[in-house]
């Protein structure tokens, strides 16, 4: 970064891309379906033994509705949120998981962030523009929303110190 003179108006002074919290990798996937099938294979196998035949139907068909489970949530992995801040606007692009794309975009001297917290722990954050709100951050979790906030608040504050005069 050259330090020797004014960064440019369109410099990014806050750049976050906000995404879904998914813990298990495709590795551990594979490895919990293989453990799932496995023993389903197994109980289903000791049924059938028994002569209880139409019941391995139904172990084969647990392990096809986890599968199913865990690829619609995959898929809803890949939504995602990019939040852009420069001394000139503070944009906002939501992509669903499906590819669809919004786009906003404020004046960063007008733009608030409203953060509300309710005494169960749960949070919104929101932000407002001349008389319009707009949620956003649904895809993080209540504490990932309180800290985003607050940053987005810090670099709020540092963009309208570092805007050109009107």
């Amino acid at each position: 970064m050259d330090s020797s003179g004014p960064a440019p108006a369109d410099a990014s002074v806050f750049r976050a891309l906000l995404h879904p919290h998914r813990s298990l990798e495709p590795k551990g996937f594979l490895i919990l379906m293989l453990a799932i099938g496995g023993a389903s294979f197994v109980t289903g196998m000791v049924f059938l033994v028994m002569g209880a035949w139409p019941v391995t139907g139904f172990f084969g068909l647990d392990v096809l509705l986890v599968y199913i489970a865990f690829k619609l949530n995959y898929r809803a992995a890949r939504a995602y949120e990019l939040v852009e801040l420069t001394p000139n606007v503070l944009t906002l692009k939501q992509v669903s998981a499906s590819g669809k794309t919004r786009a906003f975009e404020f004046n960063p001297y007008w733009v608030r962030v409203l953060f509300s917290e309710w005494p169960d722990g749960r949070t919104h954050l929101k932000l407002a523009s001349h008389g319009r709100e707009l949620e956003f951050a649904r895809l993080l979790n209540d504490d990932e929303r309180r800290d985003f906030a607050l940053a987005l608040k810090d670099a709020l504050h540092a963009a309208r110190l570092r805007a050109p005069p009107i």
